[in-house]
């Protein structure tokens, strides 16, 4: 899967780069609600997909790269149940899933546009804007 060229067209078509936004065009509900730790979930229950994000234990900061890596899985991963498999399973796919994931709220919240309006600063200083914490930086495609 190439994530460049999906983030692309999704920002072309959504013509936003905001996940919360992205989300409420795409008709995926976003709740918030005390996951107990975990900062946030997404589940698809029948035809609803769901975004459950953790308002109370998830830093501000953070908060959007937490919904853009939940819409990965609402878009690149729908049908993934990510904590069941971890749950009941052994599966290594979990870890290949949550990858998706980030790769996918990189390239949106660091996406080629944004880096190239703000070229005068570095990659780390964009990163800490959108909350994308430094250790996902090194997924972001074209750096």
């Amino acid at each position: 899967m190439d994530f460049h060229q999906k983030v692309t067209a999704l920002i072309r078509q959504c013509k936003t780069d905001d996940p919360f936004r992205i989300a409420a065009l795409k008709n995926i509900q976003i709740i918030y609600n005390d996951l107990g730790g975990k900062f946030g979930n997404y589940i698809k229950y029948k035809r609803s997909r769901i975004i459950i994000l953790d308002d109370v234990r998830t830093p501000d900061n953070i908060l959007p790269f937490v919904c853009a890596h939940e819409l990965g899985h609402a878009l690149c991963t729908p049908d993934d149940n990510t904590q069941w498999i971890k749950t009941y399973t052994m599966s290594v796919n979990a870890d290949c899933i949550e990858r998706i994931a980030n790769k996918f709220a990189v390239e949106l919240l660091l996406n080629d546009d944004y880096i190239a309006d703000n070229k005068d600063y570095s990659i780390y200083n964009l990163a800490d804007c959108r909350g994308v914490p430094h250790k996902f930086i090194p997924l972001k495609k074209s750096i």
